[in-house]
């Protein structure tokens, strides 16, 4: 499974992909747009997903603590996060 958010964090309401979204729930690939990756976890409840980003650092250099997201699809179809607790 992979995740691409086109910016360089995620954010409540920014877009998301879900890739091969038939894969079995665990460990992922998380990417944004400025070339970081790494691995991440999820698990899906319902239609939604639930995504756990690890800490890390955007290209630019700022820190990005860890955070779980809930991806919901919007009327569109496109995936989109969620804060999670």
């Amino acid at each position: 499974m992979r995740f691409s958010f086109p910016h360089s964090h995620a954010f409540p309401g920014g877009e998301a992909r879900v890739e091969d979204a038939e894969a079995a729930e665990g460990m992922c690939v998380v990417e944004f747009c400025d070339g970081i990756a790494m691995i991440g976890e999820w698990h899906p409840e319902a239609d939604d997903i639930h995504l756990l980003v690890p800490a890390y650092r955007t290209a630019r250099g700022t820190d990005v603590d860890a955070r779980r997201w809930r991806l919901v699809r919007d009327k569109a179809g496109t995936w989109r996060s969620r804060r999670s607790v």
